[in-house]
């Protein structure tokens, strides 16, 4: 057996194996299966998250996820998965409510899978879901105005979040690049994440999509803590383990 005191890149190396595999570690496992103490694994994970590979939380680490790339390319990832979690989330919304619909593509599934019956405001900061629902017969739709972040595929910034905090919603759909039970929903751009907390604070409810890809994992900016969000909408694969975790955070799952 490899003498894993001796060796500390060949330790660090099993620890990024381990966060890729699993989404996040636990430093008392870590050790025991290392034989090493608890302090050296503390100081591995410091290593790893100063290289960006985890951000550490309370007794052990989190994978941080890379960065997804454009909101075009996105749109051509995960297509059957996203609509699975898009049909749910769709099928949450009330008759008769006003809701926030965030940027995001599947948020955009979403809003295409919305029901012609269903009467209803929908407010969004994304140009292709409003496009997308001037076409629903039923539904009035706010566009949220400012500047359009290419990435985010939204708009973001102070005219769009003075508008926000002018309409109180039933439920907002709020999108997010990653998110684990210890660190909450986050994401990568810091004026994107801003926003999306004015939206949160606005609604009564807060529903979450994700695909499992996204789970365990943190991104740089918080978004929200679990005690935010009401219902996660997520694939039927993910670990029990974090099903466990989020349930215990009082989040409703959904699992498609």
């Amino acid at each position: 057996m490899l003498d894993y005191a001796a060796f500390p890149e060949q330790r660090q190396e099993l620890i990024r194996q381990i966060l890729r595999d699993q989404g996040r570690v636990v430093c008392v496992d870590l050790a025991a299966q290392m034989q090493v103490s608890e302090h050296t694994i503390r100081r591995d994970l410091h290593e790893l998250s100063k290289e960006g590979v985890c951000k550490k939380v309370y007794g052990g680490a989190v994978l941080q996820i890379p960065e997804a790339g454009s909101f075009q390319s996105r749109k051509e990832q995960n297509h059957a998965v996203k609509d699975m979690i898009a049909q749910q989330c769709a099928s949450l919304v009330k008759n008769d409510t006003c809701i926030f619909i965030d940027a995001g593509t599947t948020n955009l599934a979403m809003a295409l899978a919305l029901p012609e019956t269903l009467s209803l405001t929908v407010a969004t900061n994304a140009p292709d879901i409003a496009a997308a629902l001037l076409k629903h017969p039923k539904i009035d739709v706010i566009m949220l105005g400012g500047h359009i972040q290419k990435n985010s595929g939204g708009s973001v910034g102070h005219t769009a979040i003075e508008q926000l905090r002018n309409i109180i919603f039933d439920q907002a759909f709020i999108g997010g690049c990653a998110m684990s039970p210890e660190s909450g929903l986050t994401g990568f751009d810091f004026a994107d994440c801003e926003f999306k907390k004015v939206a949160i604070k606005q609604s009564n409810q807060t529903i979450v999509g994700l695909t499992a890809d996204k789970i365990p994992g943190v991104a740089r900016f918080s978004v929200a803590g679990c005690e935010e969000i009401d219902i996660l909408v997520v694939e039927e694969k993910l670990n029990k383990e974090f099903y466990n975790a989020f349930r215990a955070e009082d989040i409703t799952l959904i699992s498609v």
